[in-house]
């Protein structure tokens, strides 16, 4: 069954208004609301996978992440974590309120063992809005958590990505940090290309040997 669905991606994360907004309900929520979304959130979930409230009003839970990666990422050697089947794949991680989107990427990097920098990466929010689906990209400073208690469990309603930034997105970056990206490009290049000489290498050897066998006088 083929959908027609219309997809949306926006760079910047809604309007300004809307942003404004979450991160007001954010400041403004009181223990004993977060203490009634966390209640209630916990009725709707069919996944087992519950919030936990603190004493402190810090809840703790549970966020998927599906990884949209354009390429496989550089990882640890013979780490074998990350595969080019993982990419699409959906990660359960388990984190806190307080943690930030920052921290959400670093810690889904770290648990396949990724080497790149995690400034390359960038979390998005997917919203599904009737017959659309608006993918936003999170500033670093937001709260995924936060946000998937507010929408609920459902992943159909909300859900998060991981993915490259986008050509176009690097203007927030300061020239300083956009140096080191290159060096680290730089970097994966030539070890690219090492590692494409070696091959090469190694099959011209196995060649050459060959021939030989070929023509080894009787």
């Amino acid at each position: 069954m083929q959908l027609n669905r219309k997809y949306t991606f926006h760079t910047k994360t809604t309007s300004l208004k809307d942003v404004e907004k979450e991160k007001e309900t954010h400041s403004y929520l009181s223990k004993e609301e977060i203490k009634e979304k966390v209640h209630k959130y916990n009725l709707a979930v069919t996944d087992k996978l519950k919030m936990t409230l603190n004493s402190n009003g810090i809840y703790t839970g549970f966020i998927k992440v599906q990884m949209e990666l354009c390429r496989p990422p550089q990882t640890s050697p013979n780490s074998g974590k990350l595969s080019p089947s993982s990419n699409g794949c959906m990660n359960t991680l388990h984190i806190s309120s307080t943690n930030t989107v920052g921290e959400v990427i670093e810690a889904l990097l770290k648990k396949f063992l990724v080497t790149e920098s995690p400034a390359k990466f960038a979390l998005y929010k997917r919203c599904h809005r009737e017959d659309q689906v608006y993918a936003c990209k999170l500033s670093d400073r937001e709260h995924p958590l936060y946000l998937r208690l507010v929408a609920g469990p459902r992943t159909d309603t909300l859900s998060f990505v991981l993915r490259e930034h986008e050509i176009g997105e690097w203007e927030a970056f300061s020239l300083p940090e956009l140096q080191n990206f290159l060096r680290i490009l730089d970097k994966e290049e030539d070890e690219q290309l090492q590692n494409l000489r070696g091959r090469y290498a190694a099959y011209r050897h196995k060649l050459e040997e060959a021939l030989r066998e070929v023509w080894k006088p009787d």
